[in-house]
Formats: C-alpha cells, sequence, structure tokens
C-alpha cells in the first residue's frame, strides 16, 4: 500500500511524515523545502502478531508495511507547472490513496501561502489542480479514441462515452471519485489511472488546544462539511504532537497518550483509516519460524490470499485451515481450538476474513 501525503506548504504534511515514519525528512517554515518526495516504509501497527509472537516465540514477527511519499506542497498552477508542480503530479499518479493534510489551527509564527487560514479554499486549490492535470490527459485520450473509432469497432464508443462523461464531471468542478459508474465502465474508467478517482482522506491538522475541544473548531467543522459532500473521511491529527510521540519509547507512548487523553496515536488512526477507504483487511500466518501479516483486499477468496505468499500456493491450493484470532487468543494454543472445533477447513471458494489464521495446504 503506497499512500501520498498533500498539501498546501506549511500545513503540517513534512511535519506529520516525520512523526510517522521517523525518516526526518526536511520541515522548515517556507514553501517547497521539500522538493524530492521523501518515502518512508512504515510497519503497520498490529497487536494481533505482538499476541501471536507471545504464543508461538517465532524466529521472525513480520508486519505488513505502507509505504508513505511526502510529496512538496501544491500550489496554484501546479497542473501548469509551477513550483514545480508537473513534477509532484506524477508522483501523485503513483500512489493508491491521497492524505490530504489540511491546516485547520491559526497561528501568526507560520506563513500560509494565502494569508488566513481556509480549508474549503485550501482544499479547492488542490483539488483543482489534480482536476487539471487529469483534464489535460483525458483530452489527450479523447482525441486518441476518437481517431480509433474510425475503425468500427463498437469498444471504442463505449469508452468514448464514458471519457466524455468523466470530462463533462471534471469540467464542473468535481473530481473523478465522486461519479457513479457500471462494472463495465469501472473497468474503463480504472485504465486511465486518473489522480481525482483515487480515495482520499483528510487530516486535519489542529493545535494541541483543539484537541480536547474539537466541537468548537470551526476550521474542523468546514472541512468536515466538504468531506462528507464527496464521500471522503476526516481524521484529525496534531502533527506536532505526532512528532513528539515519535521521539518516545512503546511505554513511554502509551503513558503520553493516556496523559493526552488520547487513544491512539495518529500513525495507528491514520493506518485504519487508509484500510477502511481501500477496502483492504489482514490474515494472519503463525508458526515457530514465522508470524507474519498479510494484506489483501476484502473479498479475496482463499486461492488469491494463498499467492500473496507465493505463486505455488495459489496454483496448488487444496484446501486453507483456518482459526479467527479471536478464537485462537481465547483458547491459548492451536491444538485446544482444534480440539473445540474452532479450526476450520475451507475451499476455494472461501471469502477470506481480517483476522484469519491461516495455514494452506497446497500440492504442486
Amino acid at each position: 500500500m503506497k499512500l501520498g501525503i498533500v498539501g498546501l506548504p506549511n500545513v503540517g504534511k513534512s511535519t506529520l511524515f516525520n512523526a510517522i515514519t521517523k525518516a526526518g525528512a526536511e520541515s522548515a517554515n517556507y514553501p517547497f523545502c521539500t522538493i524530492e518526495p521523501n518515502v518512508g516504509i512504515v510497519a503497520v501497527p498490529d497487536e494481533r502478531l505482538d499476541m501471536l509472537a507471545k504464543m508461538y516465540n517465532p524466529e521472525k514477527n513480520t508486519p505488513t508495511v505502507i509505504e508513505f511519499v511526502d510529496i512538496a506542497g501544491l500550489v496554484k498552477g501546479a497542473s501548469k507547472g509551477e513550483g514545480l508542480g508537473n513534477k509532484f503530479l506524477s508522483h501523485i499518479r503513483e500512489v493508491d490513496a491521497i492524505v490530504h493534510v489540511v491546516r485547520c489551527f491559526e497561528d501568526g509564527n507560520i506563513i500560509h501561502v494565502d494569508g488566513s487560514i481556509g480549508p474549503k479554499r485550501d482544499v479547492e486549490t488542490i483539488n483543482l489542480e489534480l482536476i487539471f492535470a487529469d483534464l489535460e490527459m483525458l483530452e489527450r485520450r479523447i482525441d486518441r479514441t476518437k481517431k480509433m473509432m474510425k475503425s468500427g469497432d463498437k469498444k471504442f464508443l463505449s469508452e468514448l462515452e464514458v471519457f466524455e462523461k468523466i470530462k463533462l464531471h471534471l469540467e464542473s468542478g468535481k473530481p473523478a471519485r465522486s461519479i457513479s459508474f457500471d462494472q463495465e465502465q469501472q473497468q474503463i474508467v480504472d485504465q486511465l489511472f486518473l489522480i481525482t478517482s483515487k480515495p482520499v482522506l483528510y487530516a486535519a491538522n489542529v493545535s494541541e488546544d483543539d484537541l480536547s475541544n474539537l466541537n468548537e473548531n470551526k476550521f474542523l467543522a468546514e472541512l468536515k462539511e466538504l468531506a462528507q459532500e464527496e464521500g471522503s473521511e476526516v481524521m484529525v491529527i496534531c502533527a506536532k504532537i505526532e512528532e513528539e510521540i515519535a521521539q518516545l519509547s512503546d511505554d513511554e507512548k502509551a503513558d503520553f497518550l493516556e496523559a493526552m487523553g488520547l487513544e491512539e496515536s495518529g500513525l495507528d488512526k491514520l493506518v485504519k483509516a487508509s484500510y477502511r477507504i481501500l477496502g483492504l483487511i489482514s490474515f494472519l500466518t503463525a508458526g515457530p519460524q514465522e508470524v507474519r501479516a498479510w494484506t489483501i483486499i476484502k473479498g479475496t477468496k482463499a486461492p488469491q490470499a494463498a499467492g500473496k505468499i507465493h505463486s505455488d500456493f495459489e496454483r496448488g491450493f487444496i484446501r486453507a485451515e483456518i482459526v479467527s484470532y479471536d478464537d485462537l487468543i481465547s483458547c491459548g494454543t492451536y491444538t485446544a481450538a482444534k480440539e473445540k472445533g474452532l479450526v476450520r477447513s475451507e475451499g476455494k471458494d472461501y471469502v477470506m476474513q481480517d483476522g484469519d489464521v491461516t495455514l494452506f495446504r497446497f500440492n504442486v
């Protein structure tokens, strides 16, 4: 999973990136201090792995990972190359989802490129640049498709209808992700790799004081209203606090979160929200050699899940022996779970569930 962190300059993007990846990306109070995208690979926090590690005492404990890409601040005109915009836009095309950091606090010491705080305006500035970039690419595809239609192949007519539908929607200032398509049309859309069709998670960056009184933050309310209109999620973070948490040990982190009245860190919230918007789940494998989490798309069947481990597992799939994580933990051992009939034998049509602890049987 690859997430691109975007936002206007000086909204807390790089501060958040530093905190969640501990990668030390340069952070400064002026635009374009981040020019090359900083990339950080982050282990997905999963307490289930820790519990399985205590049970199996494995040689290796391997979490699944997320790749975060900190993309330099976009500004008006980015789609035309302003502020090295084209370079940044190309990086966004490569990610699975966009984390859009929006500043929702006032601080006279931190410059805002537009001179004042305005979440709706800030979001629209970036959305328009992404829309312009998609429109430019789409117009080229439309021209090419019109030429191909001369061959008489009806598939090009279907493609053109979808392209024209998207173009009209984008020209109205709305992202492609807010259009509904049937299954056949969606296959055409997927070939376009539109930036504005990617799911977006808005990260509302608030001040430390705001955390205890979020209901009175007018900027957060404005952002939530906008997100609701386009069917996106908003998560609240305080990048400054996340930066402090990143410097602490696990024990200190737990104490700090408790003292702040927070149930989990921003990274934990971000990971959970990212899984939701991308429709992802994790299944687990466990044994004395390794306990490991594997990320799959919700709805994946057992043979395809096995293929995530190795293509031979999918090719020679016989069955999957599965116990739910909760059942395994409550029984204490795999053997006890088996004796209680909680280990199931599932075939090729089984749809994997989040937290399935799985042993694949195969023969090649």
